[in-house]
């Protein structure tokens, strides 16, 4: 026996809950860069850490900056109430995703974590965008 199935392999019924729950909140920088390069982008993304700046100097296309801490209901009531939002921060390194992600649920708006973040994005060699 392997290390591999030391632990037996769940279920195919328990499999397909497990991997559409993370699926449900989560998404990767090919599929939002599919999105953004083919027209079909249906979310708002959402550069939720780091300061003016630091957004000005390299940030995704299409993406607004918003940092977590600036998350309020307020803010939010900019967009309808069923607008999905796709957040991503730094990287692996980061949790600021987590954090926007979860005020986010919290206020009752539909959230999706982009996973590798803006490491992730330079990792597939996608193009960044710069300036406000």
């Amino acid at each position: 026996m392997s290390f591999v199935t030391d632990y037996p392999a769940a279920a195919p019924v328990d499999a397909v809950a497990h991997f559409l729950a993370r699926l449900s909140v989560e998404t990767d920088c090919a599929d939002v860069h599919h999105a953004l390069t083919n027209d079909q982008q249906d979310f708002v993304l959402l550069h939720v850490v780091g300061s003016a700046e630091t957004f000005a100097t390299r940030h995704l296309p299409a993406a607004l900056h918003l940092p977590h801490r600036e998350i309020t209901p307020q803010r939010m009531a900019e967009w309808p109430a069923d607008t999905l939002f796709v957040v991503y921060c730094a990287g692996p390194h980061c949790n600021g995703a987590d954090q926007a992600a979860l005020k986010l649920a919290r206020l009752g708006r539909p959230v999706k974590i982009m996973i590798g973040g803006i490491t992730g994005w330079q990792d597939e060699g996608f193009a960044f965008a710069s300036g406000a």
